[in-house]
């Protein structure tokens, strides 16, 4: 069965990370902060989903 939470956040940290690059953001405005919560998010849900 898909994993619709985890799609929705790797959509997210994808759409982010493209808007970042384009735009040349430096570390430490918003959408790079999110970027990390994203990571960490990811991180935790697919360690939970291991056991």
């Amino acid at each position: 069965m898909a994993d619709l939470y985890l799609k929705a956040l790797e959509s997210e940290r994808k759409q982010l990370w493209a808007t970042c690059r384009l735009k040349g953001l430096p570390v430490g405005t918003p959408e790079r902060t999110r970027i990390a919560a994203l990571d960490e998010l990811i991180g935790e849900h697919k360690a939970k989903r291991k056991g």
